[in-house]
């Protein structure tokens, strides 16, 4: 997949259909948006393009919203090539964009940069300067300029019953298993190992301290969480803590990862974290020693866990 960082550099010969959203954690109901949209541009020898925006809309036209995102952008553009997409367009968003009129999008951007040959998008989606221009006025514009408007009806949108903002509500109340569910993949925390106190290692637990270098990247809720990664080209399984440590007297929230079957350097590595289900809420315990023996019954509680996973998937192989 291409990516290309702002509209005026899309320079793309062949004609494209199209897709436009913030597709904040590409979840089930982009994720059908997008596969409908890859299948038609194949069918007809066409690119399969998604402009998208960065910063999220909301950011800069609603400056007190504080809105946290699902994905990173680095994370959203590994998944959107996952899904086929031949090129996407990252946008700067700036009120200066947000006041283009809804002829002058259509016209200088869709038409005369794109060259659009179909645009799908939803029943309700709004375009142009305060959002003035609906799906009917798309139409008339495809009419017009010669392309063809795909409409996702709103009974489609509605079968998925899903939207970024639940997932971020499921995310909060720390209901990882709704998370994945309605992302149709494991919840992706991204950062750099930093190192830490090194109490873990004492006690026999030793961590890789993760450091997200995105403010605006949603983080799951202080506990204990099963995780996997892959780590030069092979799946690790383990535990993460996220919190304060109050175990330890700590105050500041940290991202602590322990691996049960991987003990090398990580340092300064970039590693991406899959999150598979709470365990337990964080605790404050009376000694390190007490702390420890929580920790290994956490432990075994993952381990069950991936074991069960491992049966479930080989049954499920053998039936098949």
């Amino acid at each position: 997949m291409k990516i290309v960082s702002k509209i005026e550099n899309y320079k793309e010969d062949k004609a494209c259909h199209l897709t436009i959203g913030t597709f904040d954690g590409v979840h089930i109901g982009h994720q059908k948006i997008i596969q409908n949209l890859v299948k038609k541009a194949k069918s007809k020898g066409d690119l399969a393009v998604v402009l998208t925006f960065f910063p999220h809309p909301r950011m800069v036209l609603q400056k007190d919203s504080g809105i946290k995102l699902i994905d990173s952008l680095e994370d959203k553009q590994k998944i959107l090539a996952s899904l086929g997409v031949d090129v996407l367009v990252v946008h700067p968003f700036s009120k200066e964009f947000s006041r283009l009129t809804a002829t002058e999008f259509t016209r200088d951007i869709l038409v005369n940069t794109f060259n659009i040959s179909k645009v799908i998008i939803g029943y309700d989606h709004r375009f142009g300067r305060n959002r003035d221009a609906s799906i009917v006025d798309l139409h008339e514009f495809g009419r017009l300029y010669g392309f063809e408007v795909e409409e996702i009806p709103a009974q489609e949108i509605a079968s998925v019953n899903v939207s970024s903002t639940k997932i971020r509500k499921a995310l909060e109340a720390g209901d990882i298993q709704k998370v994945n569910r309605y992302l149709s993949r494991p919840y992706l925390l991204s950062g750099t190992v930093e190192s830490g106190a090194g109490i873990g290692r004492t006690i026999e637990f030793p961590t890789a301290n993760i450091k997200i270098k995105e403010d605006y990247k949603l983080c799951p809720p202080n506990g204990v969480y099963r995780i996997q990664s892959e780590i030069k080209g092979s799946t690790v399984l383990g535990m993460m803590n996220i919190g304060v440590r109050p175990t330890v007297g700590g105050n500041i929230k940290k991202i602590e990862v322990h691996f049960f079957s991987y003990d090398e350097d990580l340092y300064n590595e970039n590693i991406t974290i899959q999150i598979l289900d709470k365990i337990r809420d964080e605790i404050k315990f009376d000694s390190l020693e007490n702390l420890q023996n929580q920790l290994k019954k956490d432990k075994i509680n993952c381990i069950r866990l991936f074991d069960s996973e491992r049966q479930h998937t080989n049954h499920k192989t053998i039936s098949l």
